[in-house]
This record gives structure tokens, C-alpha cells and sequence, in this order.
């Protein structure tokens, strides 16, 4: 069960939870599945919860299908792996982009469908669509997990 000890940060599609545990954010995510619409990130600690809007996933989906576009066009392989979750707990950092793309790694996971960023790369290229101001800043977490362009 996930507390906290401090007042939560709540807006229409957002809330914001503090002094969050390693251990009480990976519960969170075993207890919500794979099936939901939720969007999680934990930094160091906070952990929000988003749920996408009608029309942050159209811009998602608009601006997902220009890089699909510009890779096959580029003639370049790549793997598009939504919103996965993507986890380091030795940087206390979590994230799950609206969406994120292999291109230049896409070798090195090409048919794995299992990640530990341990082991493997970070994507190459995370999307995030900001239509309000998030609670969570993400490019911090992005950049301690390795992800080199958002």
C-alpha cells in the first residue's frame, strides 16, 4: 500500500506522491499491469501518475507517425516500443514516455522483448508531449537513464 506522509499535488489528470520507496513504486507497477492508461514517473522518491487526455495522445500519435515517416523515408531500421516502462534502481529514476524508438541501438534489442537498463541500451529517442506544465520534470530522469534525445 503506498502513503504519504505529505500532502498530494492533485489536478484533473495528474497527482503527485511523495517520499515514495524503490521498493513501494515497483509495487505500484506489479498492482496497476500492464493494462492501464496510467502513466507513471519516479524521480528520486515523487512519483506522478498522468493519465493522457483525448488530445495529448492525438498530438502522440500525429508526431509518432512523422518519426515513423522520417525513418522509413531515411531508410533506417528502428523499433518502436510505446510507453514502456524503463527503470534503473541504482539511479532511483523511472519513466514511461508517451512513446520511444530504437534506431541506432535497434541492433543490439532487435527481437528482445524483455529490458534491463542494466544490461541494454536506453532508447534513443523518447516522445513526450507537454500540453501543461508537468509536476514531474522529466528530462532530468531521461538523462540519468541514458536517454540521449527527448
Amino acid at each position: 500500500m503506498l502513503t504519504s506522509n505529505q500532502p498530494t499535488n492533485v489536478k484533473a489528470d495528474r497527482v503527485v506522491l511523495y517520499q515514495i520507496s524503490w521498493e513501494q513504486f515497483n509495487q505500484l507497477l506489479e498492482n496497476l499491469g500492464n493494462s492501464r492508461a496510467a502513466r507513471i514517473a519516479y524521480d528520486q522518491g515523487t512519483l506522478e501518475i498522468m493519465i493522457p487526455l483525448p488530445e495529448h495522445e492525438y498530438y502522440k500519435e500525429r508526431i509518432s507517425d512523422v518519426i515513423k515517416d522520417a525513418a522509413d523515408i531515411l531508410e533506417l531500421d528502428f523499433e518502436c516500443l510505446g510507453s514502456t516502462t524503463w527503470k534503473q534502481e541504482i539511479k532511483q529514476a523511472g519513466v514511461e514516455p508517451d512513446n520511444c524508438f530504437y534506431v541506432q541501438h535497434e541492433p543490439l534489442i532487435r527481437g528482445k522483448l524483455t529490458f534491463d537498463l542494466n544490461q541494454d541500451p536506453p532508447p534513443d529517442l523518447a516522445l513526450e508531449i507537454d500540453l501543461t506544465s508537468k509536476s514531474l520534470e522529466r528530462f532530468p530522469i531521461y538523462a540519468r537513464l541514458g536517454v540521449p534525445e527527448i
